[in-house]
């Protein structure tokens, strides 16, 4: 009997293993879930509509914000809580109709619902109060006196009614070693005054009692219905640009067939004084 070759001997089919891997480690020191953010209470809205009217209406938040830049570290926002540290009731409490800063964490503000200094480590760099009835008693007391207190760099109040609620239609004030100073105001044109944010880089505006905002180097912040306006005006003319080079097209075409017509009778009289000249010379 001879003994099979190792070449050639069958060998036991193999099993492949599977690789199990152990669990990764949590360190000790890990929470389960993330960290609840403080939020601010809820506050009801007011019952007047002046901030609406003159800063919802005309679109003034989404063009300050397209104007103003990094939409993720520049916040514009209306009725948006302002305080110290994030509270527990309406105590030290303020809601500007329109609350601008820059170089702060604005996820953080819109999660939180409110701004707190002490989170963003900076105060708002701007805020704008619109005269209302319900309100204007305190914008020009005890608004100034808080907005002061936080470090609000600027703080401005509009007035629709030029000297109803407030003193005039337009004041601005600006923060100089913790204490408010005003800024000038001046008449351009019979109702039209304007002041200048060093902040914002912009001019405010009461024209006609209605906020607008000027850029120096572009001119006027255009709002929702102002593109709308001139993107239909700029249609309308491309419209009316259209229509003349038509005509004007239409016009070289029908010059150009009247000088093809002119050319070919012109053509034909030409033969026909030869023939007849040819007819003549044949009688003679």
């Amino acid at each position: 009997m001879t003994t099979p070759s190792p070449l050639t001997a069958p060998t036991a089919p193999t099993r492949r293993r599977r690789t199990v891997m152990p669990p990764t480690p949590v360190p000790a020191s890990a929470p389960d879930t993330m960290p609840a953010v403080a939020k601010f209470p809820h506050y009801p809205p007011r019952a007047d509509t002046m901030n609406t009217r003159h800063l919802h209406d005309h679109a003034a938040q989404p063009a300050l914000r397209l104007h103003l830049g990094n939409p993720d570290t520049t916040i514009v926002l209306g009725e948006l809580p302002l305080s110290r540290d994030v509270p527990r009731g309406r105590a030290g409490v303020r809601i500007p109709d329109l609350l601008i800063a820059f170089n702060i964490r604005r996820a953080h503000i819109l999660e939180q619902d409110g701004y707190a200094i002490s989170e963003q480590g900076k105060p708002p760099d701007f805020v704008l109060e619109v005269a209302s009835d319900s309100t204007s008693r305190i914008d020009e007391t005890l608004k100034w006196q808080d907005y002061a207190a936080f470090g609000v760099t600027e703080y401005w109040l509009f007035d629709p009614d030029w000297g109803k609620r407030y003193r005039q239609g337009l004041i601005g004030w600006v923060l100089v070693d913790g204490s408010y100073r005003p800024i000038p105001i001046y008449e351009y044109a019979p109702g039209m005054h304007y002041g200048y944010s060093a902040v914002l880089g912009l001019y405010l505006c009461w024209e006609h009692g209605r906020l607008r905002w000027y850029d120096p180097a572009a001119g006027y912040l255009r709002t929702h219905d102002e593109t709308d306006r001139a993107l239909h005006e700029e249609r309308s003319a491309r419209i009316v640009l259209q229509t003349q080079r038509d005509e004007e097209r239409e016009a070289r075409i029908a010059e150009r067939e009247v000088r093809i017509i002119a050319q070919a009778e012109i053509e034909r009289l030409r033969e026909e004084n030869a023939r007849l000249r040819a007819a003549q010379d044949a009688t003679q």
